[in-house]
């Protein structure tokens, strides 16, 4: 399967990271994309000194000048696998008083970085010799509103509706569109990230939590549906730690 390419958008940290890895363990030679290129290139000498085929692209899905000049640089046919991964959340603020440019930023990263990705490379995914899979890792946040996550949960309903129609569309094509939906993941920056910073906030959100889900976790499940046979297509895989049996119901122990 060395022969096999795929992109993995956001691998600089967190659920990307650890997809690049799992796909890199499968077989495929994955080409890591995210802004951040230090931490690229230490993914990159990571993988490649286990003896695994990994390429190191800085990216910015959100500058589509910059994706359509990424997927002019492969080879037609070339990419088998598309994970878009890229995403995040800004701030916990309420609908009435959210700051427009924070919703325009999740706006910009969850749904059009998708759909800058997924439109410069689905030429190469159905020139595919067994055809592509798309995967667009959306979030529980994307099938069930929380107050305080309205600009989160407003771009990740987006994300899914994209994923849906994309589906719908490429009905006949070689093409598969996989949704995976993790709920109450703790990585080390989605959090931080979120709460500006504040690493107290961020710690609280995980506080009395058994095993929240990792990383890993997720990033098994997308590994798992990517190398079903071609012909079965995982349509959406929602994925949350047993603790937590929905958005807003999570066991908390002490």
């Amino acid at each position: 399967m060395t022969s096999r390419t795929a992109v993995v958008t956001g691998a600089s940290s967190g659920i990307g990271a650890a997809t690049a890895r799992r796909l890199a363990e499968e077989g495929y030679r994955v080409v890591l994309t995210a802004r951040r290129a230090d931490r690229l290139a230490a993914l990159e000498k990571e993988l490649t000194a286990a003896g695994l085929a990994a390429e190191a692209r800085p990216l910015d899905v959100t500058d589509r000048a910059a994706v359509d000049a990424f997927a002019a640089s492969l080879s037609p046919g070339g990419v088998q696998v598309l994970v878009n991964n890229a995403g995040g959340a800004l701030g916990t603020e309420s609908v009435a008083e959210g700051d427009p440019a924070d919703w325009r930023a999740m706006y910009e990263i969850n749904v059009l970085g998708v759909l800058h990705m997924t439109q410069a490379l689905l030429p190469s995914l159905t020139a595919a010799p067994d055809g592509g899979t798309v995967v667009v890792v959306s979030s529980t946040a994307g099938h069930g509103v929380y107050e305080g996550g309205g600009g989160y949960a407003a771009a990740k309903y987006g994300a899914h509706a994209l994923t849906e129609t994309l589906r719908l569309e490429l009905c006949g094509e070689p093409v598969r569109v996989i949704e995976v939906a993790p709920g109450m993941v703790r990585t080390e920056e989605f959090a931080l990230t979120r709460f500006r910073g504040d690493a107290e906030r961020a710690e609280a959100v995980y506080a009395g939590v058994p095993d929240p889900l990792r990383a890993e976790d997720v990033a098994d499940t997308i590994g798992w549906a990517v190398t079903r046979p071609p012909h079965v297509n995982v349509d959406l895989l929602v994925v949350r730690p047993r603790a937590q049996a929905a958005n807003r119901k999570v066991h908390r122990e002490g």
